[in-house]
């Protein structure tokens, strides 16, 4: 598999994320941990996770964590160069809207918390959610910095983040961030500023919903004409092409697309080794939504 860095760590350049595996909808757990171990097998490094990963009850926490962690120790292959990035600070109480807590003392025992469903004893990366428009961000970030120094934590990054919050939280770090994660895709690119950012600064850039989201990544080819041209003379999905696009924007983004089914991410992992040519990219650079 093709590798990419966060901070001083190599990544596969195509990571696994579990969001689909633990919120309504979910597979069953058999399922979900084949397709982890599929993941796996194929050479993904990266598995994203958080602890609000899981249906709107309390009760539910962190249950993508431990699925996470349950597939990793039961995994018949070396895992030891296996990164798992989790978050904290957003909260999904009951059914409807989810809710932020970015209060340091909050992040401080969510982050322990999230180590011990993981069965680790610093997390590899912690990033924070989502910023608390009632905390402070550098409070929020300045939590991050005490874990860092207090081994909870191994790396820190940051997600739904705008330029303004990256600068900030790198510094409020002693310019250890080494990670932004935020939505982009061929639907939703109005986190280019973001990514270039990241790409200035050498901070790993984790497209999350790569693929448009749960509900309209099979629509994908469908919904924007050209990607699915440029699948068909590749002889591969325009899911495909969509990550390979992506890759190709920067050196420092790793796709972290969601998957429930084994199929579904060992075709993602196509894209870690399709080159598109320079006028692809500039085609799909332009693409729209199909009337």
């Amino acid at each position: 598999m093709k590798q990419r860095v966060i901070g001083d760590v190599s990544v596969s350049a195509i990571g696994l994320g579990g969001m689909p595996m633990s919120i309504e909808g979910r597979p069953d757990e058999r399922q979900a941990i084949a397709t982890i171990h599929a993941a796996l097998e194929a050479g993904v490094t990266l598995i994203d996770t958080a602890d609000a990963y899981h249906q709107a009850a309390k009760d539910e926490v962190g249950h993508n964590e431990e699925l996470i962690a349950k597939a990793i120790r039961e995994f018949h292959g070396d895992t030891d160069a296996v990164l798992v990035a989790t978050k904290g600070g957003h909260l999904r109480p009951e059914p409807g809207a989810w809710a932020q807590d970015g209060r340091p003392e909050y992040l401080k025992e969510a982050a322990k918390a999230s180590a011990k469903r993981l069965g680790v004893d610093a997390v590899g990366l912690y990033q924070f959610h989502r910023p608390d428009p009632s905390v402070p961000y550098a409070d929020s970030i300045g939590a991050l910095a005490e874990l860092l120094d207090e081994g909870v934590i191994r790396m820190a990054g940051i997600s739904n983040a705008d330029p303004g919050q990256i600068r900030e939280a790198n510094e409020v770090l002693g310019g250890r961030l080494v990670s932004v994660q935020n939505q982009f895709s061929p639907a939703f690119r109005s986190s280019e500023p973001e990514l270039e950012l990241c790409d200035e600064l050498g901070i790993a850039f984790l497209p999350w919903s790569p693929l448009g989201g749960i509900a309209k990544a099979a629509d994908l080819g469908t919904a924007y004409e050209d990607f699915a041209v440029i699948a068909r003379e590749r002889d591969v999905s325009p899911q495909v092409v969509a990550l390979a696009w992506e890759l190709q924007k920067s050196d420092v983004v790793i796709p972290i697309p969601g998957a429930s089914r084994p199929q579904s991410i060992l075709d993602s992992v196509v894209a870690a080794t399709v080159k598109l040519r320079d006028e692809d990219v500039a085609r799909l650079d332009a693409a729209r939504p199909a009337a």
